[in-house]
């Protein structure tokens, strides 16, 4: 055991952090139980693209491995990484089902994404992007994305219907999927309000359950439906992306919002954890945050390759931080059991959509938080803050809200005298958006 604690010891630094192996490991299985929910959410929502939903498992899992062993071992951060809530249902909902992309060319825009991402990176660009973009617009994208969430969670659980006459209109709430999924935003919320660890998988499982014996979801027969010794493979998505098509297609406006999300969400989210966990010094320096940003990066391009959408840094991993965990032995713990639940393909399977609904309803919902970094007392910023948060649900894509906001921000703020106030990169996305309304 002495020998195990001085090899986690020599690789993480557990004593100058000052924290310990049993911390860590308590750490760790608390980020792991609040954001484990991403195992049943993104393969529901890969499946309506189209990628066969066992290969999707395996995609989402695998690629979580890999990226989260990255801020591991390599930026030793007690930070797990997974599939971007938000961008999987860009690629979904906007780029493959919006656009009529295969999923194939998108898996190749998720990766030339990476590709720009690992660019902007290594070469510096990608701070001075962020600090380019004002608060307002970082904040709105933030809260945007949350409303196109939480609509795609109404609307899957049959809460939201289409309508010819008001395009959208309130479904039969009193059928059983529509009344589950409420009931499930209920008992996630009541758990989470109590600070129940694991809340959202609990919820997940008890809606499940509840389908089960009101038969809209299919039961499982034995264990083998619940646990399988032989892992899901990847062959139907491993390498499956289309770069050639991708580029063919010019998708520049796609990239580009891949790219801008990912910058935006997680640089904020790494500040606001590593601040949390006392690795930022006096003046702002984070240690690792090279590594990590550029972990980042390669994390979304090894996903694009196993057939899975961009990666980020989930805000739950604030809950293990909470914990003591102070190194990247609490994401190595993560890890390994996101491995471990690649024999529970078999359960994710029998996950109907009304259960995983109330759970997007709420990461949307949380998203909200960022509103209160909006001041709306000015109209050269809240017009534009409008049109970003408004656009993204009511086109249903992420690129069109992004678009509108900042062409918006940029034309009042010129037309108003105030030009001083955008900076170069407001100017640069204002003009690659109006190039591709205009030819694409």
């Amino acid at each position: 055991m002495n020998a195990q604690v001085s090899v986690f010891e020599k690789i993480f630094k557990l004593t100058e952090r000052k924290t310990n192996l049993r911390t860590e490991i308590i750490a760790g299985l608390t980020t792991f139980m609040t954001m484990s929910y991403i195992i049943f959410v993104n393969p529901v929502i890969l499946s309506d693209a189209g990628i066969p939903k066992e290969a999707a498992i395996a995609a989402t899992i695998v690629a979580s491995v890999i990226a989260t062993l990255l801020f591991s071992l390599w930026a030793n951060m007690p930070v797990a990484i997974a599939p971007g809530m938000g961008l999987n249902a860009f690629f979904t909902y906007t780029v493959v089902l919006g656009k009529g992309l295969s999923w194939q060319t998108a898996l190749g825009a998720v990766f030339i994404s990476g590709v720009v991402f690992l660019i902007l990176t290594v070469s510096g660009i990608r701070q001075k992007l962020v600090e380019g973009v004002p608060v307002v617009l970082r904040s709105a994208i933030v809260v945007g994305i949350g409303l196109f969430i939480a609509f795609i969670g109404l609307k899957n659980a049959g809460i939201i219907v289409s309508n010819k006459t008001t395009f959208v209109a309130l479904g039969n709430i009193t059928s059983i999927g529509p009344v589950l999924a409420l009931i499930g935003v209920v008992t996630a919320s009541i758990l989470m309000s109590r600070r129940i660890k694991g809340a959202l998988v609990i919820s997940i499982l008890f809606i499940t359950i509840l389908a089960m014996l009101f038969g809209i979801a299919k039961s499982p027969k034995g264990i083998s439906d619940i646990i399988s010794l032989s892992p899901p493979s990847l062959s139907e998505t491993f390498l499956a992306m289309d770069i050639k098509a991708a580029l063919k297609y010019g998708i520049l406006s796609i990239i580009f919002s891949f790219t801008i999300v990912e910058l935006f969400d997680n640089l904020a989210t790494l500040i606001g954890l590593t601040k949390k966990a006392g690795l930022m010094d006096e003046k702002g320096q984070i240690e690792n945050i090279d590594r990590a940003l550029t972990a980042d990066a390669l994390a979304t391009m090894c996903s694009a390759t196993m057939g899975s959408t961009a990666m980020n840094a989930y805000i739950e991993n604030a809950t293990g931080i909470a914990e003591g965990g102070r190194t990247g032995l609490t994401s190595l713990v993560v890890a390994g059991l996101f491995l471990l639940s690649l024999f529970l393909t078999p359960l994710v399977s029998l996950i109907p959509s009304v259960a995983t609904a109330p759970i997007l309803i709420l990461v949307g919902a949380l998203m909200l938080n960022e509103i209160k970094h909006i001041q709306f007392d000015d109209l050269t910023d809240a017009v534009p803050v409008f049109l970003t948060i408004i656009m993204m649900p009511l086109t249903f894509s992420i690129a069109e809200g992004l678009a509108f906001g900042f062409i918006s921000y940029t034309l009042l703020k010129v037309l108003t005298g105030r030009y001083k106030e955008v900076k170069p990169v407001v100017y640069f996305i204002s003009a690659a958006f109006i190039i591709n309304f205009i030819w694409g």
